[in-house]
């Protein structure tokens, strides 16, 4: 590292961080740290092996601390989601009938009709992901409709079992009225845009859970930016919207369904001064999160005070 120009004046903080961090990951840090040669001929850039002058180690060392900061933040919001999100599930459709995650009534045509190939359907992929996490379950609860029920799980049980991402599987594929209810609820305009923020929600939680790098990733799936969603409407109106691409946008999702489910006003101060705190490296900021113009001053963070 230090022949490509990386400074390194520390040699135990650099030996600490290939310890304990790893090369390729503190490499996935470093990145942002790498010079470019412009090819003017084809208007693009090229990444250069090769760091700009002044990168320090210490500078990625700050990043990855920052960066485990804001995972165990969105861990903790997931925790409450997912929460709230099964037990209003478990609450709309079980008015249903007991085993209405079955009642094709209860279900949209595209969840339950088989591909154009003949293939099953998704509802069909989904039950049998379902049982299989059933089967592998030690839940007492589980253990017992297995003994004498068959195991046959009522959905106010079985959603207890489920992880977001099937959670959310099942909340996409729910005919449109019983899927806007939910959304109702939880202060969301429409099934589409839920079951968008869900989705997100479980790609970040991913990552997070994974522990790999949150802070400047171009999320693979994006929760949609709404309109008519007074605090989320910086999202879409500021001047740079549009051009912003990161994790804020999911964050602020997630602050919105927090503040829907309950007090939120912890959650949304210490991720507001941890965005506050972002660490004062070489070209890398704040920006590369996807937070928008004048974001600190958006309602959706309430009354956290800067740090």
């Amino acid at each position: 590292m230090r022949s490509r120009g990386l400074a390194i004046s520390d040699e135990a903080l650099a030996a600490w961080i290939l310890e304990t961090v790893g090369y390729y990951r503190l490499a996935g840090y470093l990145y942002p740290f790498r010079a470019s040669s412009r090819d003017t001929e084809h208007s693009s850039s090229m990444i250069l092996e090769e760091f700009r002058p002044g990168t320090e180690i210490a500078h990625a060392a700050a990043l990855v601390e920052f960066d485990r900061s804001l995972r165990l933040l969105v861990l903790d919001a997931v925790e409450r989601i997912e929460v709230a999100v099964r037990t209003r599930i478990a609450h709309v459709l079980g008015r249903h009938g007991p085993f209405a995650h079955l009642d094709h009534d209860c279900l949209s045509s595209s969840f339950t009709s088989p591909g154009h190939d003949g293939s099953c359907s998704a509802h069909t992929r989904w039950l049998d992901r379902v049982a299989e996490r059933q089967q592998r379950s030690d839940e007492p609860f589980v253990v017992h409709f297995r003994d004498r029920y068959d195991g046959e799980l009522p959905i106010w049980a079985l959603t207890e079992i489920l992880e977001l991402g099937q959670l959310g599987r099942l909340y996409a594929g729910l005919s449109n009225h019983i899927a806007t209810e939910i959304a109702l609820d939880f202060s969301v305009p429409s099934k589409r845009v839920l079951a968008s923020w869900l989705a997100s929600v479980n790609y970040v939680r991913n990552v997070a859970a994974h522990h790999a790098r949150l802070f400047n990733r171009k999320l693979v799936v994006a929760a949609k930016r709404p309109r008519g969603v007074p605090l989320l409407d910086h999202l879409v109106d500021k001047p740079d919207a549009k051009t912003r691409f990161g994790v804020y946008g999911t964050l602020a999702v997630m602050a919105y369904l927090l503040r829907a489910i309950g007090p939120a006003e912890d959650w949304c101060g210490e991720t507001a001064r941890l965005l506050d705190t972002f660490p004062t490296v070489p070209g890398v900021d704040l920006m590369s999160t996807g937070v928008t113009v004048g974001w600190r001053a958006e309602p959706l963070w309430g009354s956290a005070e800067p740090s």
